[in-house]
């Protein structure tokens, strides 16, 4: 508006008449250039005005296609962030792109975006993290217990109180005399339905908190009871001492930092994890599915829920929706309401994509009711 009106003030401005006076021969002449010039810049501001008003209107639109995404995918994790930064540096992005409040925002308020993981993925590993979005985090229970794979390289001879090489280092043994054939000998030991101690410094809770968090915060933390977990394969890819690398499929509840710690001891001595890769989880791949993050766009994600659809049993599949009205047969119905029938109004009688639009648009009437799917 404020371009259009530039745009009319140029136009009538330039059509006064200048205090000197026009030979008569001339009066067309000179009339037709000032009115030439003047649409002209009319044009342009018009043209300004356009595009404005069509970059204003993308960011609502961009908004609607974002909350109306429902899957599973994977992004690429890299080493650093712990898993719950990623998603919300993920989160962060989206809502952005959408020109939607950040999370800090709106921490106090219901979150309009939906976004969770399947597995933790240690602060210091990198591979795939499955990510479920909207309706997609609902399945995302199959992904904690469904297989991963991984590829560990390990450390003999140095033991850390996290099981890595972040930790600090509390114990040192000899590896000299360690040979190949004698890691090879004992996999067989750690292979098929195995007991496990988790490590102290995990994601398990204690009385509703990490007991990362509680080892980090300094406090007494015992370790949990081992427990059954299951190793599908694992085999020994590369050993250069002190270093070994492990190919391994397992199933969840699995820590791979539990198992080094365990080899180094078999074998008499100790060790640690150096670097840690998840290769796969359940039918997703780090090479072939997980999104790095320079394509962490709503198009992108968009295009990767679509092709994963595909790769999930069909019991998880979303069913798909009903086909829905159009948004000016329910707005034209709505405009009829009364703003106190429209608080109460359910959103079951709302179509889907229709509800996210009235969040953005009536927030103030819909709030109370409206929860993402």
């Amino acid at each position: 508006m404020a371009a259009a009106e530039a745009a009319a003030v140029v136009l009538s401005s330039s059509l006064k008449p200048d205090s000197a006076p026009v030979p008569e021969s001339a009066g067309t002449a000179a009339a037709t250039a000032p009115t030439s010039s003047a649409m002209a810049a009319a044009a342009a501001l018009a043209a300004a005005a356009r595009t404005g008003s069509e970059a204003t209107v993308s960011k609502p639109a961009l908004a609607t296609k974002l909350l109306s995404l429902s899957g599973v995918f994977a992004v690429h994790k890299p080493k650093g962030p712990t898993s719950a930064e990623l998603l919300n540096r993920l989160k962060e992005k989206l809502l952005a792109e959408a020109g939607m409040p950040s999370p800090e925002w709106t921490k106090r308020k219901k979150q309009t975006l939906k976004i969770g993981h399947g597995g933790t993925l240690d602060s210091a590993a990198r591979g795939v993290l499955v990510v479920g979005i909207g309706r997609g985090t609902k399945m995302l229970t199959s992904m904690l217990s469904g297989s991963k794979r991984y590829i560990a390289i390990g450390e003999l001879g140095k033991a850390t109180d996290t099981l890595d090489s972040t930790g600090k280092v509390t114990e040192e043994k000899p590896y000299d005399k360690i040979t190949q054939e004698d890691i090879e000998s004992i996999l067989q030991k750690f292979t098929g339905n195995i007991m496990q101690v988790p490590p102290l410094y995990s994601a398990l809770k204690k009385d509703g908190q990490r007991l990362s968090t509680l080892m980090k915060r300094g406090d007494v933390v015992e370790a949990k009871p081992a427990r059954p977990v299951t190793v599908y394969s694992l085999s020994l890819q590369k050993f250069q001492p002190p270093f070994f690398t492990l190919d391994v499929e397992c199933g969840g509840g699995f820590y791979i930092r539990s198992l080094v710690s365990d080899i180094g001891k078999e074998l008499s001595s100790c060790a640690n994890v150096l670097e840690l890769t998840r290769t796969k989880q359940g039918p997703f791949t780090l090479e072939e599915h997980a999104l790095p993050e320079d394509r962490w766009t709503i198009d992108d994600i968009a295009q990767s829920l679509e092709q994963c659809s595909s790769l999930l049993p069909a019991e998880l599949a979303l069913k798909k929706s009903k086909p829905e009205e159009s948004n000016e047969q329910v707005l034209s119905c709505l405009n009829g309401l009364s703003r106190t029938t429209r608080r109460h109004c359910h959103p079951n009688y709302l179509p889907r994509l229709l509800k996210v639009s009235l969040t953005m648009v009536y927030g103030k009437f819909f709030r109370e009711f409206w929860s993402p799917l």
